[in-house]
């Protein structure tokens, strides 16, 4: 029997297809992820900006993106005007106010008002070719051209040597910030974890997936006593300490991702040290950090 070329085609495409993605969910966007910054890198050759501590987010040219691809229900009027290229930066309202950040993208239905204390940091153009220089150049033009409040371009200083950039990541962390990026000037963007661009913080953190609760002794019988976590390289490890009260009693869920802080790894079995919880990364899914 000859089937029809149609229908051969229509066959051939579906079993090349990926698994649907779930309904309001995309690709998770191609970004250019940070390594810590140790001593020892040259640094003339990178420019320094605060490390905002908001939700990660990518304009696609058309829409609003969290890191693993879930669509941002933004009003209308806040990406009004925005390029038909991509932009690459922070949504955040104010230091310390990273839960108010999470909770405004978090609506399906967007709060006008909750939407007009958000900022879209933006601190790279994706899609341009060329160096981080001339990235940082444009973008600048381009921010200035849409001339909107809450759209605005990180800004990038050099800093002389090392003691300069350990004063400068002092007097963020005094007024509030989280720490320092720095991004290399002559690198391309790339989708890739490298050291192109560094992350300075006065601590070590990361993400890790909830995969048991384990319950509590003794003062916190009846409630959550440890999380069992799970790094996105399969490392097993546990989060005692840095819980309130109220999140004991309604822990983050299985399967949820959470941030930890911690102090250097353990030489013999990788474990983080000292590994405390901080909160809840609700702009992440399964797809990992």
């Amino acid at each position: 029997m000859r089937i029809p070329l149609a229908t051969f085609l229509l066959s051939l495409a579906l079993s090349f297809s990926s698994t649907p993605l779930p309904a309001g969910e995309f690709p998770p966007p191609p970004l250019m992820l940070a390594n810590v910054y140790r001593d020892g890198f040259p640094l003339a050759d990178y420019w320094v900006s605060e490390k905002f501590d908001g939700v990660r987010g990518y304009w696609d040219g058309e829409k609003l993106l969290t890191r693993g691809g879930e669509r941002i229900a933004a009003p209308p009027w806040f990406t009004a005007g925005w390029p038909d290229t991509p932009l690459d930066g922070e949504l955040w309202v104010a230091r310390g106010q990273f839960s108010a950040a999470v909770s405004t993208i978090r609506q399906q239905m967007p709060d006008d008002a909750a939407w007009r204390a958000l900022h879209f940091m933006v601190f790279d153009l994706p899609a341009h070719p060329g160096p981080f220089d001339e990235r940082n150049a444009a973008l600048q033009q381009i921010v200035a051209r849409i001339d909107q409040p809450w759209l605005k371009r990180v800004e990038q200083i050099k800093v002389a040597d090392r003691a300069a950039l350990q004063t400068l990541l002092k007097n963020v962390i005094a007024r509030g910030g989280e720490g320092l990026i720095l991004h290399r000037g002559a690198s391309l963007y790339r989708a890739a974890r490298n050291d192109d661009l560094l992350k300075l913080k006065p601590y070590q953190d990361a993400e890790a997936k909830v995969v048991a609760h384990l319950p509590g002794k003794g003062k916190h019988a009846g409630i959550l006593g440890v999380l069992e976590v799970e790094s996105p390289g399969g490392l097993r490890f546990r989060l005692g300490t840095g819980f309130s009260d109220a999140e004991r009693r309604d822990p983050p869920p299985l399967g949820s991702w959470v941030t930890y802080r911690y102090n250097g790894l353990n030489e013999k079995t990788g474990i983080p040290r000292f590994a405390r919880y901080m909160r809840v990364r609700e702009d992440m899914t399964d797809t990992g950090p």
